[in-house]
């Protein structure tokens, strides 16, 4: 059965690797980019399977030689099975995660929002530090990221920050962020040398598109006033901010950044978007909570999800049981992807589980 869905996976890859030769589709580049972004995705499963048959049929020849005469190929037969083993068994077990069913989300750019939360000043501090973690990461893997909406501290850090993050799989990577972050330090303000506890809740929402939410204008309050920076003090002398209420929810959006009216409105309009299909998610996700906890524990953003104590350099995520001491590396981006990876096998891996448990 597996074997059949594979070579079905194989077919439909050489099938695209055609396609994109052919001169009619490669003129028109909505049609291209859909067969390539369908290449991309099947192109790691094919070449595991690929590499598992290659495997299969080195083990095959291997077996054969056991019953050679000659002693040393009999034993240099042995030492190639006993290596071979465990990579087939690893190869098969990697197919079995790639078949898993997609997140359709997976390919989506996302809304990333940071809200400072338990802790005051130094919580807004380390909403700063979370956002450049994530901007630098988001470099190094070259996605773009655009701030959206940013509400200023008055020690330099953020009440609250919104950002579009674009690029490749972005939610695939980023979608296991979403939680509560609790940071353990000595803030800078600190006399006595104590380690205080602070938190800031991370919300990872893919991107809306545009048919997928109704936003009627009716069911919008659209207020302007000026922009204000830290302490309310006006940064701009016309009414460029934007505040839009959505009535039906309740969700307020505001947006001052940018000078324009427009497009401080076509920003608050994104996050809007957004919003209301994470709640739309969320509505689907408690009806299939089975999959919601195999994916993201309950869900629940008030779960904390991670720690990091800088006096100790350590990261802790509580969901997976990873504890790294090299916190240093990871918030300051490049290190993040450790922890990404780590969080992406873990669930995948209870996926796994859940399904081969329903048989």
């Amino acid at each position: 059965m597996l074997e059949r869905q594979l070579d079905e996976v194989e077919a439909r890859f050489d099938e695209l690797g055609s396609l994109m030769g052919d001169p009619e589709i490669a003129a028109d580049q909505g049609r291209y980019r859909a067969v390539a972004q369908e290449h991309d995705r099947l192109a790691e499963t094919v070449e595991v399977w690929r590499a598992l048959k290659k495997a299969r049929g080195d083990r095959e020849a291997a077996r054969l030689l056991l019953e050679d005469r000659d002693e040393d190929m009999r034993e240099m037969a042995k030492a190639e099975l006993a290596a071979l083993d465990p990579t087939i068994v690893e190869l098969e077990q990697r197919l079995r995660v790639l078949l898993l069913p997609r997140d359709p989300n997976d390919e989506r750019n996302i809304i990333l929002e940071i809200r400072a939360g338990t802790g005051g000043d130094e919580a807004s501090l380390f909403a700063a530090d979370l956002l450049r973690m994530y901007l630098r990461y988001a470099q190094t893997v070259g996605w773009q990221v655009e701030t959206l909406s940013t509400s200023e501290s008055e020690v330099g850090g953020f009440k609250e920050v919104v950002a579009q993050v674009s690029g490749d799989r972005v939610y695939a990577r980023l979608k296991f962020e979403a939680g509560v972050h609790r940071v353990q330090r000595v803030p800078v303000t600190e006399a006595q040398g104590r380690i205080h506890t602070s938190t800031c809740t991370v919300a990872v929402m893919p991107e809306a598109e545009d048919v997928e939410v109704d936003i009627r204008q009716e069911d919008l309050r659209i207020d302007v006033y000026r922009s204000s920076g830290k302490g309310g003090q006006s940064v701009n002398t016309t009414d460029s901010a934007v505040r839009i209420t959505h009535l039906p929810s309740g969700l307020v959006v505001t947006c001052q950044d940018e000078r324009s009216q427009l497009k401080n409105k076509s920003r608050a309009l994104k996050v809007l978007a957004a919003r209301l299909l994470e709640i739309e998610r969320a509505k689907a996700h408690t009806a299939e909570s089975d999959a919601r906890r195999a994916q993201v524990g309950t869900g629940d953003r008030s779960e904390r999800i991670r720690t990091y104590n800088f006096p100790q350099n350590r990261l802790t995520d509580h969901r997976i049981g990873l504890t790294l001491y090299h916190l240093d590396q990871v918030i300051e981006g490049p290190g993040l992807s450790e922890v990404i990876d780590a969080c992406t096998q873990y669930f995948n891996a209870e996926l796994l589980k859940q399904q081969e448990e329903r048989g």
